[in-house]
């Protein structure tokens, strides 16, 4: 897309529309054993779902939904409004019971999620998900690496960080520098041989 068609296409889209809800009943009811039970870090009434609009690869305007502690709320809200105006895409945006409350299914289709009531990848100690304080942006674009590996055959092009790509985080692109602004921190940037490309968090860890 030319800059003058990107130009006349961000001026005609819809305004960025976002709405902050506490969890309903039949939403609790379809969390609870799958992306929720008993014993996690966070209470359901501590959750909040947000509706809100985002750009797509298609270059169409989407609405999306995100289930994250109420504390984040006002922070993913404020991030997803930047990216809008931006016209940084993301491919899909479902809360994780869409896939069984499973990670490895919700980032092979290459889903923005936040809650998930689960462990850090490759510890026994709760996620950063668990207390619904951080995020996954195209996780197949921007891939857990390991020891310069990805799990999931997609983000090969991807793992090699180079390259600027469409829809990927890297120090300085808008992606970054929108959670930057709100004092999260980025996977990306931690030492060490893993690197968590898709992941943000109030804490950086």
């Amino acid at each position: 897309m030319g800059l003058a068609v990107l130009a006349v296409a961000v001026a005609l889209a819809p305004p960025f529309h976002a709405r902050v809800q506490p969890i309903a009943a039949p939403m609790r009811a379809q969390m609870t054993g799958v992306s929720w039970h008993r014993g996690c870090p966070v209470g359901l009434g501590d959750l909040r779902l947000i509706t809100l609009t985002y750009r797509g690869f298609d270059d169409r305007t989407h609405t999306g939904r995100l289930v994250a502690n109420r504390s984040a709320a006002p922070v993913l809200v404020a991030v997803f409004r930047r990216l809008y105006a931006a016209n940084f895409p993301i491919r899909r945006m479902e809360p994780v019971d869409r896939y069984g409350g499973d990670d490895f299914r919700s980032i092979e289709a290459d889903n923005t999620s936040a809650f998930n009531c689960r462990a850090a990848t490759g510890s026994s100690h709760w996620s950063n998900h668990a207390y619904g304080l951080a995020i996954d942006v195209n996780p197949i674009e921007n891939p857990y690496v390991s020891g310069g590996l990805s799990s999931h055959r997609a983000s090969a092009p991807y793992v090699d960080r180079s390259r600027h790509q469409v829809g990927t985080a890297y120090q300085g692109g808008v992606l970054v520098e929108a959670f930057r602004s709100q004092g999260w921190g980025w996977g990306g940037s931690w030492s060490g041989s893993v690197r968590d490309y898709q992941h943000f968090s109030s804490n950086g860890r």
